[in-house]
């Protein structure tokens, strides 16, 4: 039966924000309780280094309870500027909780920077009290920014300036890049969202996608020079704050966060670097299965599917996902069956919505939600098994609490990663046409590339901006465009055309602005999540229970040591380049089913 309209757009596909207010008549009533929690803590200026057992478990506690009721207020009107960037009202709600919420978590920077003053001696002993379990690595974390954290004054001051500051420009870049609309020709729906008309370079006209792409640098173009400005900006805020906290490279403070070292994760993208030579072999031969000389770079993401690329309605591409994750754990499908039945997804694509795609996790005690842009393509189906992967990791790390729900960056994609991998692999057991298992072959191996290969050039792309900016000063719209197309020939070499008009795409990835440094973790969740399957495929169902337990436990420790619950050891230096060598076992596999289907 043909997919409707409505199920195409997954147009009555919208979530239930309503319970994250847990019954308040509105956000700032949440903030107003956390207020009252927060006037308690405050009367304990002066003693947090010198706290017994006791004493730190009824700050702990207090300051959980208050971080939940900020973080109901905060999502709640946050997603709903999500809904709709264009809307005044919500935006207008939206800054006044920031600027409630900066002020109260203001009020209590003295009982971070007193933590991290606190005697070794004292503060082992007094963590070694396992009531102090719901926040013990949160609160050895701490003690690690100390030789950065600045006098409780200067922490002051940044903090309240924040939102008249970066928290201000990265919201002008969302209004901004939202409002963006691109005029495709009549044929390809006129008038439509940046996202709607970026799905167009994957069909496998190579005239609509040159028509897509000329559209779509057209649209960047009127607000270039403001994004440019904004990012300029960023760079100098971020250049100030390194330099006044001593972190030595730009990408320091990120990879503290993350857990990981300088040299580690710079281990990771020269690994990958130098692994170049995988995008650029398959590139060279999608152009021959193509049958052109050499694409261009929007050609990369061209379906390579005999006979086009079918439309795949909410319910089918639902159903695709429900069935995937059921092959691996019923646990897992019954709490990715809860995201797709009880409204805790936004699907469709609606005018001033936030671009692509997330999963937000709220508070332990609710349950997270993802956003979506469903434009009816494959690619669709693998971004929902994606973020759903997102959502069950939040959802099974809810019992570690508010302090250790969430994992760094560098393992945040590891669960993404491994259902998109499920969904994708389930589907290609079950073919057995040849076109169609190269068809699904290629999509993975694509996937591949743009996480791990794409990002880490991003990186490099993200390093310059970052060095100019500190070594020479503000970057011209033409230099951003110098590094960018920069960054991407070194990846792509002589199997790609970067065109001229590229030269502007750097300017919509909400990466740059809002989380300098991310985009890495990317690569780095890839190649761990393959690691992971390739485990599961080892194992078999006896990994199932240990997989669980890893995402169960959330951010509670180390990444070394929750990767080494399903048997992977990041301390090893042949660790990255085993995971490379699974993707281009891919692209191999990809090359047999294209030699097999006749493609090539």
């Amino acid at each position: 039966m043909a997919a409707t309209d409505t199920d195409l757009l997954a147009s009555d596909i919208a979530w239930d924000l309503d319970p994250l207010l847990d019954g308040a008549d509105g956000p700032m009533v949440l903030l107003d309780q956390a207020e009252g929690i927060a006037e308690t803590l405050r009367a304990h200026r002066g003693s947090i280094a010198t706290l017994d057992a006791d004493g730190l478990l009824a700050v702990m506690t207090a300051l959980a309870e208050l971080s939940s009721l900020v973080s109901r207020a905060g999502h709640y009107t946050s997603l709903r500027f999500a809904e709709n960037t264009g809307d005044a009202e919500v935006a207008a709600a939206m800054q006044a909780v920031n600027e409630r919420s900066t002020a109260i978590s203001t009020s209590l920077i003295f009982i971070d920077l007193e933590w991290a003053d606190t005697d070794d001696a004292h503060a082992a002993a007094v963590l070694a009290d396992e009531r102090l379990a719901f926040c013990r690595h949160h609160l050895e974390n701490l003690r690690r920014y100390r030789p950065h954290q600045l006098t409780e004054p200067e922490e002051t001051v940044l903090s309240e300036t924040s939102l008249a500051g970066s928290s201000a420009w990265v919201r002008l870049f969302e209004e901004q890049t939202s409002a963006i609309e691109v005029g495709l020709p009549d044929d390809l729906g006129g008038r439509v969202g940046l996202m709607s008309a970026l799905a167009h370079l994957h069909r496998p006209e190579p005239e609509v996608r040159e028509s897509a792409a000329a559209a779509v640098t057209a649209g960047l173009a009127p607000g270039l020079r403001t994004r440019a400005f904004i990012y300029n900006t960023l760079l100098l805020d971020k250049s100030i704050d390194d330099r006044l906290r001593g972190y030595p490279s730009w990408i320091t403070s990120r990879n503290m966060s993350n857990e990981a070292s300088d040299e580690s994760v710079q281990a990771l993208i020269d690994a990958v670097v130098s692994r170049y030579d995988i995008p650029q072999r398959w590139y060279a031969l999608k152009a021959e299965i193509l049958g052109v000389d050499r694409l261009r770079d929007f050609d990369r993401m061209a379906s390579v599917t005999a006979g086009g690329s079918a439309e795949i309605g909410w319910a089918a591409g639902t159903r695709i996902v429900r069935d995937a994750y059921a092959s691996f754990s019923d646990e897992l499908a019954g709490i990715v069956g809860r995201f797709i039945d009880e409204r805790w997804i936004d699907a469709p694509v609606r005018p001033g919505k936030r671009g692509g795609a997330f999963c937000a996790y709220g508070v332990p005690e609710h349950h997270p939600y993802v956003l979506l842009n469903w434009t009816s393509t494959a690619r669709d189906v693998s971004t929902l098994a994606h973020e759903l992967g997102h959502g069950v990791h939040g959802y099974l790390a809810r019992e570690q609490g508010i302090f250790h729900q969430s994992t760094p960056l560098t393992l945040a994609e590891t669960a993404s990663v491994f259902g998109e991998t499920v969904t994708n692999n389930r589907l290609l057991d079950a073919l057995d046409d040849p076109e169609d298992r190269f068809s699904l072959l290629a999509a993975t191996l694509e996937d591949s590339i743009a996480t791990v290969f794409r990002q880490v050039a991003m990186n490099r792309f993200e390093h310059s901006c970052h060095t100019h900016r500190r070594e020479v000063g503000e970057l011209s719209v033409d230099l951003f465009g110098e590094y960018w197309a920069a960054s991407q020939e070194a990846m792509l070499g002589d199997a790609v055309e970067v065109t001229d008009g590229y030269r502007t795409w750097w300017s919509y990835v909400p990466h740059f602005i809002a989380t300098p440094g991310y985009v890495y973790a990317y690569a780095y969740g890839q190649l761990l999540a393959l690691s992971v399957y390739a485990r599961y495929r080892e194992a078999g169902d006896s990994f199932v229970p240990a997989y669980l337990d890893m995402l169960r436990a959330g951010g509670s420790m180390s990444p070394e040591s929750l990767t080494s619950i399903v048997g992977c050891d990041l301390t090893d230096p042949g660790f990255w380049s085993a995971g490379l060598d699974i993707v281009e076992g891919q692209l191999d596999a990809a090359v047999d089913a294209a030699r097999a289907a006749g493609r090539l």
